[in-house]
């Protein structure tokens, strides 16, 4: 049994701020939601300020409510690390990193990653959680997560930036495809041919339609999915798919797709980014976890750009020229 590491009114604060109701806040912890309000308001009282805006939808955090929860969070991870620790002095346990990333990643690449990591640290336990860009985020807020990977291209307030890299989205073609040779595509003649897409909330597809409406471009996707690995399958000798270069690495470094740049900048400014909670000192497994990632993701860009270098020679200067 885990000691408690917050006293009844910050447990209940926290219940609330995560959840954003007290009814909701007063089901998990199994008590009333008479009782998650009086602590709530006797917190209030105690700091002589609000923590919380009260709206007809729910609870929604105030400025100090929001550095109050923060705080919080971080103390509980650091606490909730440090009983790790203490156990695997006893040979209870050995640690354990939590991951969470956007689909694109869950394939080959982190794959690869983790089981470096279980080769350095093998009886570490390893927590791996696939959702959308917005769940990665959230699982980071929470903390239910020590490391997230996924595509940005806006910052976000709460999260402390451990490596970005560039991350530009691609279009992927069979071998064979008319666009295949060239250097770097251009959106027009992209969207002549059949695209398979991610969802509007992927970031690839954001940028997409961004740049479409950028030139006046219309295009009608043949295959639209938040899963890249449903899709993948499905590509045609005749299709182009959306996607970043961590997504079909394995497929590149077979022969099975080329990939290729777009000549518009807007659908280059997408970065990848791994993540932390910010103000969160990460435990020494997640660190390490966290450098081979890294090492990973510098790996692979070099690759790409060796064999990038390699491949201008016989290539047209001309992205129209063929």
């Amino acid at each position: 049994m885990q000691p408690p590491l917050l006293s009844t009114p910050m447990r209940y604060f926290m219940e609330v701020a995560q959840s954003g109701s007290v009814n909701q806040a007063a089901a998990r912890l199994f008590v009333a939601a008479s009782a998650v309000s009086r602590q709530i308001a006797k917190l209030e009282d105690g700091l002589g300020l609000p923590l919380f805006e009260r709206h007809r939808k729910g609870m929604v955090l105030t400025a100090a409510g929001q550095r109050l929860a923060g705080h919080l969070r971080n103390a509980t991870l650091d606490a909730d690390h440090l009983l790790e620790e203490v156990r695997s002095l006893a040979g209870q346990a050995a640690g354990r990193v939590r991951i969470c990333c956007t689909e694109g990643f869950a394939g080959g690449f982190m794959q690869e990653v983790m089981r470096e990591l279980q080769g350095a640290h093998p009886w570490a336990g390893i927590e791996l959680h696939v959702g959308s860009p917005e769940e990665v985020t959230q699982r980071l807020l929470r903390g239910e997560s020590d490391i997230g990977l996924k595509y940005v291209v806006a910052p976000e307030a709460g999260l402390r930036v451990v490596h970005a890299a560039p991350a530009p989205v691609l279009a992927v073609m069979r071998p064979g495809h008319p666009l295949a040779r060239r250097r770097t595509v251009e959106l027009a003649d992209a969207v002549r041919h059949p695209l398979l897409v991610g969802s509007p909330g992927v970031t690839a597809r954001q940028l997409l339609d961004l740049a479409c409406s950028a030139q006046g471009l219309q295009y009608r996707p043949l295959f639209v999915s938040n899963f890249s690995t449903v899709m993948l399958p499905l590509l045609r000798e005749g299709d182009i798919m959306l996607s970043g270069l961590f997504t079909v690495s394995h497929l590149i470094e077979s022969g099975a797709v080329v990939a290729r740049p777009f000549a518009e900048p807007l659908l280059g400014q997408r970065r990848l980014q791994a993540l932390s909670l910010e103000g969160r000192t990460l435990p020494a497994l997640v660190s390490s976890f966290a450098r081979r990632i890294v090492g990973a993701v510098d790996a692979l860009s070099r690759r790409r750009l060796g064999r990038a270098g390699a491949s201008r020679t016989p290539a047209r200067s001309s992205s129209r020229s063929q």
